[in-house]
């Protein structure tokens, strides 16, 4: 059906599932051109070069593909890396604000606020007083915590091995041997 003028009525995509193959295809690749090189200026034009479309179809299609803009898309991948350089090495902050592609300190710390919740200092600062606080534990205690719990299968085997030597029914026998699954249990 046309529009009231008599032309064709131009059909937008609103979620990831409208889009053809081809064009996601092509803003995959474009996104991954970001996720790669996040630290570098990804502008529209540029972007809709790498997806082959016209600029204002990519920041659409963009949209609907993955739920944010391009540029919002690249502020979020430009903190995560961020964040990630905070919590695993000591570099400045200023120097982690323009690795990462900031050119400006201020609207770092202000985008980097926005999205958690906490500057850029008070973040690593947290980070390190948990690790203090990680430090003061003994080793052994650690090492216990990460060990896996096995008194519940044990006790199980105990409670199948009972019900086997008492003869007490088991819904679980299997075959003539009487022994749960069919296997015999050993406590």
């Amino acid at each position: 059906m046309g529009k009231a003028g008599g032309g064709p009525t131009r059909r937008v995509a609103t979620s990831f599932v409208d889009l053809e193959p081809q064009l996601l295809r092509r803003l995959l690749r474009a996104k991954d051109r970001i996720d790669a090189a996040s630290h570098e200026d990804w502008p529209i034009p540029r972007l809709a070069q790498v997806a082959h479309v016209s600029e204002a179809h990519f920041a659409r299609s963009f949209r609907a593909a993955f739920g944010l803009p391009p540029h919002r898309y690249l502020l979020t991948r430009r903190i995560e890396r961020a964040t990630a350089l905070l919590r695993d090495t000591d570099w400045p902050i200023t120097d982690i604000a323009f690795q990462t592609g900031w050119r400006s300190l201020g609207t770092f710390g202000r985008i980097f606020r926005d999205i958690n919740g906490v500057s850029p200092g008070e973040f690593r600062a947290a980070i390190e007083r948990e690790c203090d606080a990680l430090a003061a534990v003994p080793h052994c205690v650690l090492s216990a915590a990460h060990r896996p719990d096995l008194s519940a299968a044990v006790s199980e085997k105990r409670r199948q091995a009972q019900r086997a030597t008492k003869g007490s029914p088991n819904t679980e026998r299997d075959d003539e041997s009487g022994h749960p699954g069919g296997r015999p249990v050993r406590a």
